[in-house]
């Protein structure tokens, strides 16, 4: 019977895999995105339908967008961030000891 890897070798062969870091990010910014309008959704009291009503959007592509599917692109976003009554910031900030 062949030896059977564990999930943390398992993650950390794929992460050396070319672009697989980036994938990562992106998969990781899309969840995040994501995870914010469905919270601020909710906390609204509204379904997807009633969002997506509201930011000229169908309600499969919000539920595409909350469940980390895609990245929207930042008209996208400003439209949701409308719609939820939020502001959208998209800022760019050097890392820490890069001058």
């Amino acid at each position: 019977m062949a030896d059977r890897s564990s999930w943390a070798e398992v993650r950390e062969r794929r992460m050396a895999e070319p672009g697989a870091k980036q994938a990562y990010d992106a998969a990781r910014l899309a969840y995040e995105l994501g995870r914010t309008v469905r919270q601020l959704r909710e906390a609204r009291g509204w379904s997807q339908t009633e969002l997506a009503k509201a930011a000229s959007m169908t309600q499969s592509a919000v539920a595409r967008f909350e469940g980390g599917g895609t990245v929207p692109s930042l008209p996208v976003l400003k439209r949701l961030a409308s719609a939820l009554d939020a502001d959208l910031v998209v800022q760019v900030t050097p890392r820490a000891g890069v001058a």
